[in-house]
């Protein structure tokens, strides 16, 4: 009986040694980013820390499956390239600096940020328009004087997205870093009133988020990261489109994500997108 046991006990003790060795090797997954990363609302949630709104089958976890590599996914919705180096707020209580999830053993780190460092999502919801025609075109209020306000903002912060990836390479010396853009939320002159942004807005809209995709695609070559082109891959499953060819929802979803944002199937996409470039 004790012989059993014992035998019992040394098998378990190797298949856990085994199989920290084996998650060694093949190194730890960290996924850093805001609430495209995240994927709020798309079931099943990630409970672990129910204020970032983080969802069990963001690309994060589409694409760690796919690589067969441990994850730690701190990707939080709301995060701005701050709350990389710092604790960040939500409706739950704080949560540690996206910073601290890295180390010397992290293998492979992913990105997705900036978005609300220069205000998109609320950009695009101010622009919104039920009365085009009668209520004036946003853009003429972001451009007011010759001057383009996101446009401002991008090329402001871009030095700090820069920054973000050598923090990110001095916490994980050892790690390759992919820096996933944001996708084509609107195609050309929009599609009113599925998403309710007149021809002008929709294509300054989405020409911002163009812009950011630019910066940070800028920074990734310039500090030792891989850019991944969301941007190019969606085209064609923007918010116009039906379920299931559309990655993105609009004002009012259609699927269980939250508006504006990447829905299952546009994760499942971006998730793609990222092992292929993490296995290039």
């Amino acid at each position: 009986m004790r012989t059993t046991a014992f035998i019992t006990i040394l098998v378990t003790a190797l298949a856990v040694t085994t199989a920290g060795t084996a998650a060694a090797a093949s190194g730890e997954y960290v996924a850093l980013g805001d609430s495209a990363a995240a994927g709020p609302l798309i079931l099943p949630p990630d409970l672990s820390s129910p204020g970032c709104l983080r969802s069990l089958a963001n690309y994060p976890h589409v694409s760690a499956k796919q690589l067969d590599v441990p994850l730690k996914d701190v990707t939080c919705s709301g995060a701005t390239t701050a709350d990389m180096y710092a604790p960040q707020s939500t409706e739950t209580g704080a949560v540690p600096p996206q910073l601290d999830a890295l180390s010397a053993t992290t293998k492979t780190v992913t990105l997705t940020i900036g978005g609300n460092d220069v205000g998109l999502v609320g950009a695009a919801t101010s622009c919104i328009n039920l009365l085009p025609g009668i209520n004036p075109d946003c853009v003429d209020r972001y451009t007011a004087g010759g001057h383009d306000q996101l446009a401002e903002k991008i090329a402001a912060f871009e030095p700090t997205w820069g920054a973000l990836l050598d923090a990110i390479h001095a916490k994980a010396p050892n790690a390759d870093v992919f820096v996933a853009g944001y996708g084509t939320y609107l195609p050309r002159n929009g599609c009113w009133p599925v998403a309710p942004l007149t021809p002008r807005d929709a294509n300054y809209i989405q020409g911002s988020v163009d812009k950011t995709n630019a910066a940070l695609a800028r920074q990734a070559a310039a500090h030792d990261a891989t850019y991944v082109d969301v941007r190019t891959a969606s085209i064609g499953h923007d918010v116009c489109k039906l379920p299931g060819v559309k990655w993105f929802e609009s004002v009012i979803p259609t699927s269980v994500a939250a508006p504006l944002h990447p829905n299952a199937t546009g994760m499942r996409g971006i998730g793609a997108l990222v092992t292929a470039a993490v296995r290039a």
